[in-house]
């Protein structure tokens, strides 16, 4: 039997992991003689942006590129001196 590429396998989950999304989280301790020098603790967060907003995460970020959206309408909109209007 040979093996098959199944790339609808890959594509459901690339779905469920920007959907879900996927919390990846490592402690690593170094020591030298048993006496421990340096403690790393890494956490890492996969999912696609609306995830991500939902869960708090990127706040800041998405709060600031709501702004400048907002503020580059109300720029689009604006009149000149004149009366013309901004084409």
């Amino acid at each position: 039997m040979r093996p098959t590429n199944d790339r609808d396998a890959l594509v459901d989950v690339l779905d469920v992991i920007l959907r879900d999304g996927v919390v990846l989280r490592a402690d690593v301790i170094v020591s030298v003689a048993e006496i421990p020098l340096i403690g790393i603790k890494l956490t890492a967060v996969i999912a696609g942006m609306e995830t991500m907003t939902a869960y708090g995460l990127f706040e800041e970020w998405d709060t600031s590129r709501r702004k400048r959206a907002v503020r580059r309408r109300q720029y689009d909109h604006k009149e000149f001196p004149n009366g013309a209007k901004k084409s």
